[in-house]
Parts: C-alpha cells; sequence; structure tokens
C-alpha cells in the first residue's frame, strides 16, 4: 500500500493502518499519517471550504478532470478523516502516557547531574547550538546598552566590572517579554530568541547562579551557600568559566577577559566583556570590548566601549590584552555556555 503518491499524502489507505497495525508503533504513527493526509488535501486545495467539498480529481492523459458530487457526500469524507485523527490522538495519548512519565521523571532525576564535573549542573548549562547564540546576543548587547545609558535596575551599589557582568547575565535570562521591556526602557529591542532550555524565573539554580567554590556539583550545594546572587571578579573568573586562549583569534562574543593586577589590593582581578562585532557604531570592525572601570573610594567609575586594537596600545602596558603581557589572563568562556555532552 502505498501512502505517498505525487508529493502528497493520500488518505484511502490511512483507515487500513490503523485497523491492520500490529504493533504499538503503528498506532503511534497514525495521527502523523492523519495529519499528514489532511496537510496533502490542503495543499492540493486553495481554500478550506474546497478542502471539505471539493470533489476527487479523475486523472485523464495530462488533465485532471474533477467528479462531481453531491455535498452531502462529500462533507462526510473530510469529517470521517477529522474523527480518526482525534481518535489516534486519544490512542497515543493513552498508550504512550506511562513513557512520557517516565521520560519526565528521567529528567527531573537527571536534572542535578554533573556530567562535565565542572561545578555546574546539567541542567543550567545550554546544550543546544541556538540557545547558546541566543544568550551571547542578549548578554553582550545589554552590556554594550550599559555604555550608552546605564540602566536603572543596576544596583548603583554593584557598579563594577563584575557587576557589569552579573546584571548582564541575569538580565539576558530573563524572559524578555512586555513587562520587561517596559520596566528595562525604549533602548531595548528584541535582540534575540529567548534562551529556551530555561529563564532566570526557571532557572534551577534560582537567583543564585555564580559557584563561589571548587568541586563537583552536588545537590547538597543548593543549600550550603555553594551558589550565590554575588561573585566578584576572582569567584567568576576561578569557578565559573573556563580558560579558552590568549589569542582573540579564539573568542567569541559574550566570552570574558580578565587581567590580574597584583598592585591592586582589594579588587586585583579585572574583567571586560568582549562584544566582537558591536550592536550600534561597529566602525566594520569585530574587536570591541565593554567594561567598567570600577568605583575607586571617593569617585565614580564609569562604563567604557572600546576596541582591543586601542587596548594594545594603552599607556599603561599592564593593561594591554597582547600575549606578552603577564598581567593579561586571556579570554575566558562562561561554563553554562559548556559545549560538553
Amino acid at each position: 500500500m502505498r501512502l505517498i503518491r505525487d508529493g502528497a499524502v493520500r488518505t484511502e489507505g490511512l483507515a487500513g493502518v490503523i485497523l491492520r497495525s500490529s504493533s504499538l508503533a503503528d498506532v503511534r504513527d497514525a495521527p502523523t499519517l492523519a495529519l499528514g493526509a489532511l496537510l496533502g488535501h490542503w495543499t492540493r486545495r486553495s481554500s478550506l471550504f474546497e478542502l471539505i467539498f471539493a470533489p476527487p480529481y479523475v486523472s485523464s492523459g495530462l488533465r485532471s478532470t474533477p467528479v462531481t458530487r453531491p455535498l452531502h457526500k462529500t462533507a462526510p469524507r473530510f469529517l470521517s478523516i477529522l474523527t480518526l485523527s482525534a481518535a489516534c490522538l486519544a490512542m497515543t495519548a493513552c498508550k504512550s502516557s506511562p513513557e512520557r512519565r517516565a521520560e519526565a521523571e528521567k529528567r527531573i532525576a537527571n536534572a542535578w547531574t554533573d556530567a562535565d564535573s565542572d561545578g555546574i549542573p546539567d541542567a543550567a548549562q545550554m546544550r543546544s547550538f541556538e540557545d547558546r547564540a541566543s544568550f551571547r546576543r542578549w548578554f553582550a548587547g545589554i552590556a554594550e546598552a550599559q555604555f550608552y545609558e546605564t540602566s536603572g535596575e543596576w544596583n548603583e551599589n554593584q557598579r563594577d566590572c563584575a557587576g557589569l557582568v552579573r546584571f548582564s547575565l541575569r538580565e539576558a535570562l530573563r524572559t524578555h517579554d512586555r513587562p520587561w521591556f517596559q520596566r528595562m526602557g525604549d533602548r531595548y529591542d528584541m535582540i534575540a530568541p529567548d534562551v529556551r532550555a530555561y529563564a532566570l524565573e526557571t532557572n534551577p539554580l534560582g537567583e543564585k547562579i555564580f559557584r563561589t567554590r571548587d568541586g563537583v556539583f552536588a545537590e547538597s550545594d543548593l543549600r550550603d551557600g555553594t551558589f550565590s546572587e554575588f561573585a566578584d571578579a576572582k569567584t567568576i573568573k576561578s569557578y565559573n568559566c573556563i580558560f579558552v586562549s590568549r589569542s582573540r583569534e579564539r573568542a567569541k562574543p559574550g566570552d570574558l577577559i580578565f587581567f590580574f593586577q597584583p598592585w591592586s589590593r582589594n579588587f586585583p582581578y579585572h574583567v571586560m566583556i568582549f562584544l566582537g562585532q558591536a550592536r550600534v557604531a561597529p566602525e566594520g570592525h569585530a574587536d570591541w570590548v565593554v567594561y567598567h572601570t570600577g568605583s575607586p573610594p571617593g569617585a565614580e567609575g564609569v562604563v567604557k566601549k572600546v576596541r582591543l586594537a586601542v587596548l594594545d596600545h594603552h599607556p599603561d602596558k599592564r593593561w594591554r590584552p597582547v600575549e606578552t603581557n603577564a598581567n593579561y589572563l586571556g579570554f575566558f568562556r562562561l561554563k553554562i555556555l559548556s559545549e560538553a555532552q
């Protein structure tokens, strides 16, 4: 029995598939076949009216001649297909519900695994290319926006280099719906699709998304303070990132650049966010970074946006992102972007 003919799914043999099914797998395919049948007819009709009531066609050479059929005979054809599809869907739901429950239970059981032993639960990492790309665009875009206008949602007491990372990361993971845009202001638009794996509101770690000490993840970490809402630059680098390279050729948007300045006793670590190609005024370059200068006592820091090519010639050689500078630690990548399977 052929189900495919001339690029459209035929409905004539569908009942036979259901009635002659000898396995659950065949029954599970029935809703797909029923839907395919409807879509097959739809693609050959120009309107819903024709889908339901149009007469069948009889092929005669190179032309197809419509066969006139009374309305009371054509309508039941469609209703039969619809009824059969509904029955198949109901059967599938009943037959497969135990397996669906098992799959759900398996996902819950695996929510707190740490397959790559990096200290971050697998459930909090983005495994799909689409999610990683969306997050990078939101993270970099929100950070860049702070250069043009600092968001009122960014706590004034946390405005430093690590604070920019924390703020941009949290906002990147939120659901970007109408309330979010109303809260953030007119400068923001739909940069990318939301991350599908989870939102900050449904993140398995909640608001405490930063690991604060070394070790493989254990469920007890959720209760003993291992994860926190706050993390300084050293904590972000040491427990929430992996080293990528000291070469900018391997950097991706959303990666972090770290410097270590031992002469600064209170905050020896400094972090910048690599944008790559900026969303605003890229000027044909793809080596932009954004960072907060920090807030020394008695002064207010600012957010800066600059090219790596410019920093290469910084008057203070300790701030040059070049491999010959021992204070430059290189590019790091957030563990939630881990591509390990």
